[in-house]
C-alpha cells in the first residue's frame, strides 16, 4: 500500500469521481470524511499520506463549523508538509484558510468552458505541457491567490482558476474530476436547481466528457504519482 489518503465530502453526490481510481491504481488506500454529516466520526488528519477538499453548494464564508474545522486542518497539514488538493469550494478553503479573501465571481461560471494556462504552468508538475483546455465549471464564488501562491490557469470568466503552494498543495477551481453521470446528476440535485434555472441551454454532460476524463487522469496522476513518491520516502 502506497499510504492512505482522506477526502473532505460536502454534499453526498460531490465525491472524488475520477480522482479515486487513479488513487487507488497507484497503490492508496481512500476514506472519507462527512464532517457536515450530524454525527460524524472524529478524524485524525496527521494518520493520512494526503488530504483532498472537494466542492459542494455551500460558501466558504457560510457559519458552519464543519468549514472552519476543515480550514484547521488545512492550516495544520501544510504546517507539516502534507500534501492537500482542493476542487472548487476546496481550492476556496484553501485560499481562506491561508488568509486570502473569498468572494462572489462577477459571474456564475456553470458549464463548459476554456480554461488557459499560464506561463508557470509550463513547467509544473501536474499542468505541465497544457496551454488551453475546455473544462467543466459549477461554481458562483472566487478567491485571492493566498500568500505564496502561483497562478497556473485562468478563464474568460474568472482569473483564478488553479494555483499551486509549496509542498504539493494545489487548488482547482473547475471540475476535472467529474464525469457524465455526475455532472447529469448535479444538474438534477435540489440543492443546485436555482442555479441549473439561470442557464441558458441545458448541459451536455458528454460534451467534452472524452478529452476531460483523459486530462483528470493526467492531471490527478501526476500528482498522485508525486504524493506516492513523497510517501514511499518518508516510509523508507
Amino acid at each position: 500500500m502506497s499510504g492512505r489518503v482522506l477526502a473532505f465530502r460536502h454534499v453526498p453526490f460531490e465525491g472524488l469521481g475520477r480522482i479515486e481510481p487513479v488513487l487507488r491504481a497507484r497503490g492508496f488506500e481512500v476514506e472519507y470524511a462527512d464532517l457536515y454529516a450530524p454525527g460524524a466520526p472524529t478524524v485524525t488528519p496527521s494518520a493520512y499520506s494526503a488530504l483532498i477538499f472537494m466542492g459542494g453548494p455551500m460558501s466558504v464564508n457560510d457559519d458552519l463549523a464543519y468549514l472552519r474545522r476543515e480550514e484547521e486542518y488545512i492550516r495544520e497539514a501544510i504546517g507539516r508538509g502534507t500534501p492537500v488538493l482542493g476542487v472548487c469550494l476546496g481550492a476556496q478553503l484553501i485560499a481562506s484558510a491561508l488568509g486570502a479573501s473569498v468572494r462572489h465571481n462577477p459571474v456564475k461560471e456553470i458549464g463548459w468552458f476554456d480554461v488557459e494556462f499560464t506561463a508557470a504552468a509550463q513547467d509544473d508538475l501536474v499542468f505541465g505541457g497544457f496551454r488551453c483546455e475546455t473544462v467543466f465549471h459549477w461554481h458562483g464564488e472566487t478567491f485571492d491567490l493566498p500568500r505564496g501562491g502561483t497562478l497556473l490557469a485562468s478563464s474568460e470568466r474568472c482569473q483564478h482558476q488553479a494555483f499551486r503552494l509549496d509542498g504539493l498543495v494545489y487548488g482547482l477551481q473547475f471540475h476535472p474530476e467529474v464525469t457524465p453521470g455526475m455532472i447529469a446528476d448535479w444538474c438534477g440535485q435540489d440543492e443546485n436547481c436555482g442555479d441549473v434555472r439561470e442557464l441558458d441551454a441545458p448541459i451536455d454532460p458528454f460534451r467534452h466528457a472524452e478529452r476531460l476524463a483523459h486530462l483528470s487522469d493526467t492531471f490527478f496522476g501526476r500528482w498522485c504519482d508525486a504524493v506516492r513518491s513523497r510517501t514511499l520516502a518518508c516510509q523508507s
